[in-house]
């Protein structure tokens, strides 16, 4: 049945809404496919959901394809399953938790591993079950702190997730693979670039962990890649470790004045002045103090060494002290631990005594991978207004363990030895690991092997955003008219735009497009009586159906026009000819 536009449920804007930073969250609330309900929540409209149950098709068939099969759980899950695994605690503040009436504690679920893991132990015993892949596509919830770019960062979020079950690890490489093809299968039907790279498993945990992503300016992600197959989430990169050096030929490490120099600029234009050395940011060791706030509530401050030309990624941070939330240390941190001397902390003690046996500053030292046994550094005393050069690694330090998050930059080595590495941004479309048995230990899923022994399941873990998908691919197809999708997700695949005050031209409209219908495309028919020829056109360019069928002055005589949104070309054609050109760009 055509959908005609004067009873569609529809209301286009014709001002950017207030907030609304990128384009896509502008179109796709000005168009009418989304509505903002509050930070990161929408209600989804019927433009919308069409385009968004055209993604999950492509996503469906894919996943039918690789042998995955559909279940779907309540977005609503008891608290049991997740304390069991640890991650109750571990997602802290980005889950929404509730209760009911009898004071039983739930939560709206960011993922499904629990369920998925537990649906599988109720049902199967045996090795003769498996392999096994089900999937969903279902709502998730995270409670982000700042929800923005519209559905690129919202609260709640549709999702693919696939979940594999196998006996052994072969099969779970197996599983992997499959799934990891289909998702190059599904991003190249829906036309998007993607960039594979390794990533961290953060609190879904595992081991093999690659994302994919999607290379766009807007995207919050950074990641590095080489002229060569290396391709890494910064979160995921590893510093190179330097060869260990000998310092026979270093002199004695010397406590020097060096007043009013808080910050590595400072110092190192004092250390010149003062050392008469061609000294840089590079030869300087930066002490940053971290606040650590572990899951049972304590607050924990670490000191990292880092060179002085690098600072310290958050991201980076947040993955090596994880499950720990971390932040910078504060002034009230400072005035419970004196020992730390603020702008001149270094890992030596004018005593003598060396990390390691019994810290400078009383608190937990960690060093940049960089830092090699043997490196010679200018860095604080403990004293304050005073720092000492000539610090040998080793000789007169060391550290309660190496931890890298200092920023990755362009230049630095690929890991794999394959060259220097460059950045860019991207946003995360899909993800896939190997969870190996984490949950299936956890929550006690076992089969039965060859020998009749028991053996615990080994899991992979698959996740695709749908409605991510849907922003980005609106934000990679407009202009500055409108949305312009392409076919494969577009809500109708034909706009006919009747228009003037001829009744001719609404009959021939109404006809042409009864016509498009019959062969199979799917039509929205502008059949608004009164409303101007420009206010339709706008209404069309905005929505972003890619062809457009015009029919206005050149009725009566069987003229109609087809407009390419893609291309922008315009063409006047007799009706018949016009219906077969649509017919034939499908």
């Amino acid at each position: 049945m055509v959908t005609r536009l004067s009873n569609f449920f529809l209301r286009t804007l014709r001002e950017d809404p207030a907030g609304a930073e990128i384009a896509s969250h502008k179109l796709l609330i000005r168009a009418g496919y989304i509505r903002p309900l509050a930070a990161g929540i929408f209600a989804w409209l019927p433009l919308g959901l069409r385009v968004k149950a055209k993604i999950e098709r492509v996503v469906r068939e894919e996943m039918a394809a690789a042998g995955a099969l559909e279940v779907h759980f309540p977005a609503l899950m008891p608290r049991e399953p997740y304390q069991a695994t640890g991650r109750w605690d571990e997602y802290g503040d980005l889950l929404f938790r509730l209760q009911d009436r009898k004071g039983g504690d739930y939560l709206l679920a960011p993922t499904h591993e629990e369920a998925f893991t537990l649906l599988v132990k109720d049902l199967y015993s045996s090795y003769k079950d498996l392999p096994l892949t089900i999937f969903q596509i279902q709502d998730k919830y995270r409670d982000e702190a700042r929800p923005r770019a519209g559905l690129l960062r919202g609260r709640e979020f549709t999702m693919k997730d696939a979940y594999s079950f196998d006996s052994s690890d072969a099969g779970l490489d197996a599983s992997y693979q499959a799934q990891r093809d289909a998702y190059e299968r599904i991003f190249q039907r829906l036309d998007l670039e993607y960039v594979i790279v390794q990533a961290d498993a953060g609190a879904m945990g595992g081991s093999r962990s690659e994302e994919f992503l999607h290379p766009t300016p807007v995207g919050e992600d950074t990641f590095v890649r080489s002229a060569g197959e290396y391709a890494a989430n910064v979160e995921a990169y590893v510093t190179q470790v330097p060869a260990a050096q000998g310092w026979d030929d270093a002199p004695e490490a010397t406590i020097f004045d060096s007043p009013d120099t808080p910050t590595i600029d400072t110092l190192v234009e004092h250390s010149n002045a003062v050392l008469g050395g061609e000294y840089t940011a590079a030869d300087t060791l930066k002490n940053v103090v971290l606040a650590l706030t572990h899951l049972d509530g304590t607050r924990e401050l670490v000191v990292v060494g880092i060179p002085g030309d690098r600072e310290v990624d958050d991201k980076r941070a947040e993955v090596a002290f994880a499950p720990a939330e971390v932040e910078p240390a504060t002034a009230e941190d400072f005035e419970k631990h004196p020992l730390l001397v603020k702008g001149y902390i270094g890992p030596w003690s004018p005593t003598g005594v060396v990390l390691g046996e019994e810290s400078a500053t009383g608190i937990r030292y960690l060093l940049d991978p960089r830092v090699a046994e043997g490196t010679r550094w200018i860095t604080g005393a403990n004293i304050d207004q005073k720092h000492v050069h000539s610090l040998v690694a080793g000789r007169d330090f060391t550290s309660d363990g190496t931890v890298d998050i200092a920023g990755v930059r362009e230049g630095d080595p690929a890991p794999d030895g394959s060259g220097p590495v460059t950045l860019a941004r991207g946003m995360e479309i899909g993800h896939v690991f190997q969870l190996g048995r984490k949950y299936a230990e956890a929550l006690g899923l076992k089969v039965l092997d060859e020998n009749g022994k028991q053996v615990t399941v080994t899991m992979g873990s698959y996740g695709i955003g749908v409605t991510r998908i849907l922003a980005i691919i609106a934000e990679l197809n407009n202009d500055d008219k409108g949305l312009i999708w392409p076919t494969s997700v577009a809500p109708f695949d034909v706009h006919v735009v009747a228009t003037g005050k001829d009744d001719t031209a609404f009959a021939l409209a109404e006809d042409l497009a009864a016509q498009l219908e019959a062969t199979g495309l799917d039509v929205l028919y502008d059949d608004r009586p009164k409303v101007s020829p420009g206010v339709k056109f706008g209404d069309a360019e905005l929505i972003g159906v890619p062809r457009i069928l015009i029919v206005g002055r050149g009725a009566a005589d069987g003229m109609v026009e087809v407009w390419d949104r893609r291309s922008g070309e315009r063409e006047t054609l007799v009706a018949a000819d016009a219906l077969a050109r649509i017919a034939a760009s499908r």
